[in-house]
């Protein structure tokens, strides 16, 4: 008999020094990150803004499609760079921590939809600079990823990700000068990564786990038992009409016959 399957969860803490190491990888991606987005601004700054200027997204401008990949990197004043920055570091690290790979392949998914949102969606004259819709596929990613690698650790860190800065949200409903496309853009982008860049590894391994888990031994088949030998009739009825022959030639010799 068989036993029912169960989709098997785990914490996500099996290898702990393979995690810590991409954990230390993850600080310095993101250090690094940083450290470009604070040049670019002190760049940035010394020219007046004429980066952001150049190099944002303007909608629906077929010459503007590169610069959705340039728009990440830049923004329009310092308060700007310092809102983005604090939530970046934290999602990001958050993100990369599992896997520094993986994290460059959803940072490329989501500069790519939030941009493509923006060119596509806001409004005419305006001028799209900014991570924030990094940030938002970022947290995207960090709600979903425990669910699609049914780690029970990154779905109670994205549930107190999500505690933490309810408040991002709230830039997620339509206001002028602030590109909520782009944040849709990256939040959608990031949960479709979640997706994408599931650990598949771990979902083969609890595959083959399950499938060993429900084989069940086969039944014995009994083999049949060896038929009991045949006494031929014949020969029994034979043997014995011999025996009384016997006996009756030893009553008449006794007798003198």
């Amino acid at each position: 008999m068989s036993t029912p399957r169960h989709r098997a969860w785990s914490l996500g803490t099996a290898d702990a020094e393979s995690v810590l190491a991409e954990a230390r990888k993850a600080l310095y991606v993101m250090v690094a990150f940083l450290a470009i987005l604070w040049l670019l601004q002190v760049a940035n700054v010394a020219d007046h803004y004429q980066l952001s200027t150049s190099y944002g997204i303007r909608p629906r401008d077929v010459r503007s499609l590169p610069d959705i990949l340039s728009a990440p990197f830049l923004h329009m004043s310092w308060t700007h760079i310092e809102g983005n920055s604090g939530p970046l570091f934290i999602f990001g690290f958050l993100a990369a921590y599992r896997g520094v790979v993986r994290f460059l392949g959803l940072t490329a998914l989501v500069i790519i939809a939030s941009g493509l949102a923006a060119w596509f969606f806001s409004a005419n004259g305006d001028i799209g600079v900014g991570a924030s819709g990094v940030v938002f596929g970022y947290l995207g990613y960090i709600l979903v990823r425990g669910f699609f690698d049914r780690h029970g650790i990154d779905i109670m860190i994205g549930a107190v990700m999500a505690l933490c800065f309810a408040y991002q949200f709230t830039v997620l409903v339509p206001r002028a000068h602030i590109g909520w496309q782009a944040h849709i853009g990256g939040l959608v982008a990031g949960v479709v990564g979640g997706w994408v860049f599931r650990d598949r590894n771990a979902s083969a391994a609890r595959r083959k786990a399950k499938a060993a888990a429900t084989v069940t031994p086969s039944t014995p088949v009994d083999k049949p038992s060896s038929p009991d030998p045949v006494v031929s009739t014949s020969t029994a009825s034979g043997d014995l009409y011999s025996a009384s022959r016997e006996g009756l030639y030893k009553q008449l010799d006794d007798m003198g016959i």
